[in-house]
């Protein structure tokens, strides 16, 4: 039996935290190629770009209105998922949602998810967003059996309409 542990990043995880964030990026990034997807992790995450919302991530998901969570798993960092808010209208959005393909099928990403929604409820939020890849399948089934329901994008910004039938959103009241 593992012993599985999800727990706050501190700032000596940060590390840790942006290897699992580049792996994330190379996971879509190989599943866009092998589905011959238009390349939208390269438009959405350019490299220099990436790093620099890396780089960010400590800020971006900040207490008191966010979080970045870490999957322990034998005392092993082995995923992550982090929020924060989207609007003043008590959304969050939870973002790169990973875990290791060494630890997947522990239950590790739907611990991280469960732990983000539970913060994110007792932070003051009704509502949690996300937004995935048509071909990360095993992360739609997951939010799908957690009771994630389909919705329509909630972007600010203007998506490319080439990567809008790539999408997926989908949201679940807090």
């Amino acid at each position: 039996m593992t012993d599985l542990t999800i727990r706050t990043a501190t700032p000596n995880d940060m590390a840790d935290v942006a290897r699992l964030c580049w792996a994330y990026r190379d996971l879509l990034l190989d599943r866009e190629s092998g589905a011959g997807l238009p390349p939208m992790t390269a438009a959405f995450y350019p490299a220099e770009t990436y790093q620099a919302l890396i780089d960010d991530l400590p800020r971006i998901h900040a207490r008191p209105h966010g979080d970045i969570l870490l999957a322990d798993i034998d005392g092993i960092t082995m995923g992550c998922a982090m929020y924060y808010p989207l609007n003043d209208q008590g959304v969050t959005e939870i973002k790169r949602v990973y875990v290791d393909p060494a630890a997947r099928g522990q239950r590790a990403g739907r611990r991280l998810i469960e732990d983000a929604m539970t913060r994110a409820r007792a932070d003051g939020y009704t509502r949690m967003v996300l937004d995935t890849m048509a071909s990360l399948t095993e992360a739609i089934a997951l939010y799908e059996r957690m009771g994630f329901t389909p919705c329509a994008p909630y972007y600010d910004e203007e998506v490319a309409p080439e990567f809008l039938p790539h999408l997926r959103c989908f949201d679940h009241p807090l």
